[in-house]
């Protein structure tokens, strides 16, 4: 007697995870590799699009669907789509419980790069983020993180080259299902962890907790790891991330040294440039001393501006006299082009512009 796995859809789930599920449902195991090709190569949206199995099996189980509320595939349904002048697309999708989700497609000379949300909402509180006004609605799970990449594969008919965890909600808050997903990308559509960048802000004692189940559950951590600082002291990053009053400075770097250790991996360090806020030399000198010791980068990201708050874009002077000014210091830098500008940009903030126009989350 086969086990039967539960139920959760198939999307997500692995060749041998997919040929155990069709032999515990009275098909030869092969219905698992056609399930797996149709899965992740076609980009099948319902089991009734799927051919090859034999029809009598399909009528069977669309008579008896899984009892969460999804489909036995797990897609999520579009709901909008946001294409701007350089080619960035935006898609809000809808969830089987009827939350809503935003995921990125950035196109540029040779690559797709796919930002993906892992959480509906966020409950960081960020001052400058669209996503963490209306708190936090509920983690996702694996395949609702990996429909996004085949979301926008099929949008912009153009396999993904990069995914970033750069979306809506704290991608350490959902550690297990982001794992997962990432295990997902590399053994089912191909993808190398180096590929894959999994950005936080910092949660108190979780950077050596991801690196231990990075290396059970992945065999290696071979995916960058972005901290956002975006402050060079406590003070004022308090200020602009309210939740990291439980997690001091220097709490959250001697615990990047510990993922360092544990993964052997540079870290990447990111930094939203707010107009007149911690875009003046004097920050850029601070950042230097504080990311001092570390095998590490600094991403220099000027902000999207949003309508809820007064926060201003840096002048583009300001943002290269910075970067000058760590380059200057021996740091390794660059400045994020930004994208999509006319299309709702800034994470959160078609969502929060079309599901609630108040501003209720």
């Amino acid at each position: 007697m086969v086990e039967l796995p539960p139920a959760t859809p198939l999307l997500g789930m692995g060749l041998p995870e997919l040929e155990r599920w069709a032999v515990a449902h009275g098909q030869a195991a092969f219905r698992g590799r056609q399930l797996h090709d149709w899965l992740y190569a076609k980009g099948a949206r319902s089991l009734d699009a799927i051919s090859v199995l034999p029809k009598a099996f399909r009528e069977q189980l669309a008579a008896a669907p899984p009892e969460a509320g999804f489909d036995w595939i797990g897609r999520s349904r579009e709901l909008h789509r946001s294409v701007a002048r350089d080619g960035t697309t935006k898609l809000l999708l809808g969830t089987h419980d009827g939350l809503s989700l935003e995921t990125v497609g950035i196109p540029a000379e040779g690559r797709l790069t796919v930002c993906v949300s892992s959480q509906v909402g966020c409950p960081m509180a960020c001052s400058f983020c669209a996503t963490g006004k209306g708190g936090l609605q509920r983690s996702l799970a694996v395949h609702e993180i990996v429909d996004q990449v085949l979301s926008v594969r099929e949008v912009m008919d153009q396999r993904p080259s990069h995914v970033v965890f750069m979306g809506m909600g704290e991608p350490l808050l959902n550690i297990e299902a982001v794992l997962a997903a990432i295990d997902c990308l590399c053994s089912d559509l191909g993808m190398a962890q180096r590929q894959i960048t999994v950005s936080t802000v910092g949660v108190p004692k979780t950077l050596p907790t991801l690196a231990a189940r990075a290396l059970e559950r992945l065999g290696r951590a071979q995916f960058t790891l972005a901290v956002s600082l975006h402050a060079p002291d406590q003070r004022l990053r308090q200020e602009l991330i309210p939740t990291a009053h439980t997690y001091p400075l220097e709490a959250l770097l001697e615990d990047c040294r510990r993922y360092v250790a544990l993964t052997g991996r540079r870290l990447s360090f990111e930094y939203v440039l707010l107009g007149g806020v911690n875009d003046q030399p004097r920050h850029a000198e601070a950042l230097s001393r504080l990311v001092r010791g570390f095998q590490s980068h600094v991403n220099l990201i000027p902000y999207n501006p949003i309508a809820e708050e007064q926060f201003q874009r840096p002048a583009p002077g300001a943002v290269e006299a910075f970067r000058r000014a760590l380059q200057a210091r021996h740091v390794a830098v660059s400045v994020r082009a930004s994208r999509g500008l006319d299309a709702d940009a800034a994470c959160g903030q078609l969502r929060r512009r079309l599901i609630d126009p108040g501003g209720n989350g």
